[in-house]
């Protein structure tokens, strides 16, 4: 297992990118037109459309440029070969100096924005919070965000509103039908029963409902009773013992499937929930760092 704070600094295929157009820069292209042959040079496969997108040779799916972050967007990058700002490598790349970090734009890029807090705020500080927080679980959580393209907290929080709701949905459609699957089996039950007990009970009537009648024969009277009140809460024609069994058969395949939408998103709405937890604790760790140096300040200029 790598330590933690190698273990986050895994290159992603964004940061590869970055770091591929890093060298890029340093031919001097003239346009971004330029910069994309020599990407392409470098085995990138390029996707023109309202954004442009690149996939290395070992990704599976394109990535957008305007996902790579402040400086790497083709916006960014149109003002530098213009002459309105200068290239400036990713600054993470240089994580070993405190000094280099530069906290992006607001929702520009988390991932981004967190690890370059843990590069720059390696100490006694993160320390206390590694032994207090599961450090692997982090990992994964930034991997996992990486994986799918969660950079931003906003569309993250989104998301596990999305995820909770939709398993809310599934859950309640799983539950309905359950329920039909339950009325189903009841009523075949009741139909049966009343074939089987239709017979006494018409003799317990002809017996003017005799208390000595229903005494001998209470279990097929009281069935075929339960039975009588179940048909009558049924609107329009009896179904057959066929069509229910047929109707059994297609609410069962469709909870079966369903069932696997289920799980499927119980797992979706897991994850989510907990990267989102995970960076909500970072969150807070590191708001609350930046305020008690704020106040150490506050006290020494006192």
């Amino acid at each position: 297992m790598l330590p933690f704070f190698d273990y986050i600094f895994i290159k992603s295929y964004r940061e590869e990118i970055r770091e591929s157009i890093d060298i890029c820069m340093e031919q001097k292209p003239k346009d971004m037109e330029e910069l994309i042959k020599l990407l392409q040079e470098m085995d990138y496969e390029i996707k023109r459309g309202k954004y442009v997108s690149l996939k290395g040779r070992d990704q599976k799916n394109f990535l957008r440029m305007r996902s790579l972050g402040a400086g790497y967007r083709e916006e960014d990058l149109e003002k530098v070969f213009s002459g309105e700002s200068a290239f400036t490598p990713d600054p993470k790349q240089q994580r070993n100096d405190e000094n280099v970090y530069v906290k992006p734009e607001p929702n520009v890029d988390m991932l981004l924005d967190i690890q370059a807090m843990i590069a720059k705020g390696k100490g006694p500080g993160y320390e206390r919070w590694a032994k207090v927080h599961n450090i692997k679980q982090m990992a994964q959580t930034l991997l996992f965000l990486e994986e799918h393209g969660l950079r931003d907290y906003d569309e993250l929080a989104e998301k596990a509103k999305a995820t909770s709701e939709r398993f809310g949905e599934i859950t309640e459609k799983q539950k309905a039908l359950e329920a039909r699957l339950v009325e189903i089996a009841a009523l075949k039950k009741h139909i049966i029963n009343y074939s089987k007990t239709k017979d006494v009970y018409a003799e317990y009537r002809k017996s003017g409902y005799s208390k000595k009648f229903f005494e001998e024969h209470r279990e097929a009277i009281t069935l075929c009773k339960a039975a009588k009140e179940a048909f009558s809460k049924i609107e329009g024609k009896l179904p057959k013992i066929k069509e229910l069994n047929q109707e059994y058969s297609e609410v069962l395949q469709e909870k079966k499937r369903t069932y696997a939408e289920y799980r499927q998103a119980k797992q979706e709405m897991k994850d989510i929930q907990m990267a989102k937890y995970n960076v909500d604790l970072f969150l807070k760790f590191e708001e609350q760092k930046e305020q008690a140096e704020k106040q150490k300040t506050t006290e020494q200029i006192r």
